[in-house]
């Protein structure tokens, strides 16, 4: 390939004229045969001008942006006539000129002609060239077609306004799922001082839980693409949560909000990047998109629930209302209540609860008088403890308590007449220590939390009834308690009606 016949004229390459291509020494023609090459292969369109205004480069986006082949372009005078209007020449031709008398670069929006006749708008740079003397030798003209220009700064400013100003996280990763760019938003749900915080460390370093999950995910983006919808990731960040600070009631409840605080569901879309400057896509990294929903998904559970237990109860109290027993009507009530809320429920009655304490002015619980009370276990469900019969058959005619140990949260329930919540197992704990935390409280074997409620019927305490859940449930909080009471007023009035029916009210 002839330089000549490619990039410029031969009044800028055969010596002493000093265009902008002219090369100097023994290389020469290397130098012009890499120029050509060089200026061919760019993305942009480029042309070139001596000092006197005749074209001296023209590469082929030029060529297939205005139709105006190199050899046609190369070695005219100035643009006026063919690629720019007579009428507009003067003022292009000056401001492309222009640029050798004044330093740094220059852009323009001109109208250019096509070889067909038609116009394009294009933004020309345009930048001077000087000569080892320091004298002006030329200028050299890069442009584009503006909306082409314009698709790429609206990309670059999409792309910052991203990664500052979006109300969504924005993490790119790279192919080792290290993140490398993160935005403002996205730090803060991490919950880092600062967004170089987050470069280059494992995302196992940032989460807790569900980092398993979200690098699955981030694999099979680098490997199969984008996936067709947005996912939803349940998170735990390391490090305390805001909610741990502050005053507690104790160490398993502060354990447990500090544990909420720190959960979050993100609802995450993802987009695999490629380089567009590869024959084949080759994978640069992922951007993951994220936006915290967990208010939102909160909301959606305990409604939900709610729909749902209210659906049990009443159910339960259709199916009671067909018992001619009154306390089987009260073991089918408990029994509709554990699905999906515990493992175990108890019913507990009292065999001497004596007089009802005279009402005080003082209302607060550690006020109410305590009363010794001894709890007869009248019904249990399920009926079998992992399979193991309990040592005592439940039933109130034998009227022998149940060993209960001082403090136990059953009778701590009946002297405040109010619910009564504990767990076991706190922190770091193994799994003896859970079980004898069990096996002291008289309940069943991998017993880790209990919820006891008084039985409460004409301004009477009837008993308790106690719900417990095994190791794999989390505590019981403060909905559950609600609705452990609506249920206990149901088992209430069954178990008031039985001892109605046996005589029961005559002894109280």
């Amino acid at each position: 390939m002839a330089a000549r016949s490619e990039t410029h004229s031969a009044s800028s390459s055969d010596g002493d004229d000093g265009g902008p291509g002219q090369s100097a020494g023994p290389g020469g023609p290397v130098d012009e045969l890499l120029l050509a090459a060089l200026l061919d292969g760019m993305d942009a369109a480029l042309c070139a001008f001596d000092a006197e205004g005749v074209v001296t480069h023209w590469n082929r986006e030029a060529e297939r942006m205005l139709g105006w082949t190199q050899e046609e372009a190369v070695g005219r005078q100035g643009l006026a006539g063919w690629a720019v209007r007579a009428a507009d020449a003067e003022e292009i031709e000056g401001q492309l000129l222009g640029a050798m008398r004044a330093p740094g670069r220059h852009v323009h929006e001109v109208a250019l002609l096509t070889k067909d006749g038609g116009r394009v708008l294009v933004r020309i740079q345009s930048c001077g060239v000087t000569g080892a003397d320091g004298r002006a030798k030329g200028v050299y003209c890069a442009f584009s077609e503006v909306h082409a220009q314009i698709d790429l700064e609206r990309s670059i400013a999409l792309s910052e306004a991203l990664l500052e100003d979006a109300a969504w996280g924005v993490v790119l990763v790279d192919a080792d799922l290290r993140p490398t760019v993160v935005n403002t938003h996205a730090a803060r749900a991490f919950r880092v001082p600062a967004r170089a915080a987050m470069l280059g460390r494992p995302l196992g370093e940032l989460l807790d839980q569900g980092m398993e999950e979200l690098e699955g995910a981030l694999q099979h983006v680098l490997g199969e693409g984008a996936p067709p919808a947005p996912a939803e990731f349940w998170v735990t960040l390391r490090g305390p949560g805001k909610g741990e600070s502050g005053g507690r009631r104790d160490g398993a409840e502060r354990t447990e909000e500090a544990e909420s605080a720190r959960r979050r569901c993100w609802r995450s879309g993802f987009l695999r990047l490629s380089s567009p400057l590869a024959e084949e896509p080759v994978p640069l990294g992922v951007a993951w998109l994220f936006q915290d929903v967990t208010a939102h998904k909160e909301e959606e559970r305990a409604a939900a629930r709610l729909r749902f237990r209210d659906s049990r109860l009443h159910r339960a109290a259709r199916a009671a209302a067909e018992c001619a027993d009154a306390m089987e009507a009260a073991r089918l009530h408990l029994e509709f209540a554990l699905a999906g809320f515990a493992d175990h429920a108890l019913l507990d009655l009292a065999a001497d609860p004596g007089p009802e304490p005279a009402p005080t002015r003082d209302t607060s619980l550690d006020a109410l008088p305590s009363r010794a009370v001894r709890l007869v276990r009248a019904a249990q469900t399920p009926a079998a403890e992992r399979g193991r019969m309990p040592f005592i058959e439940p039933g109130t005619a034998s009227g022998i308590p149940v060993a209960y140990p001082d403090g136990h949260p059953a009778l701590q329930a009946y002297q405040r007449c109010t619910s009564v919540r504990a767990s076991g197992g706190g922190t770091g704990s193994d799994a003896q220590d859970a079980q004898e935390w069990a096996r002291a409280r008289k309940w069943p074997q991998g017993t880790l939390h209990g919820l006891c409620t008084v039985l409460r019927c004409r301004g009477r305490s009837l008993g308790i009834v106690t719900f417990l859940r095994d190791a794999g449930r989390r505590p019981f909080d403060r909905a559950d308690a609600d609705h452990a009471e609506q249920v206990t007023a149901h088992v209430a009035a069954a178990v008031d009606l039985a001892l109605a029916l046996r005589g029961g009210a005559g002894q109280r």
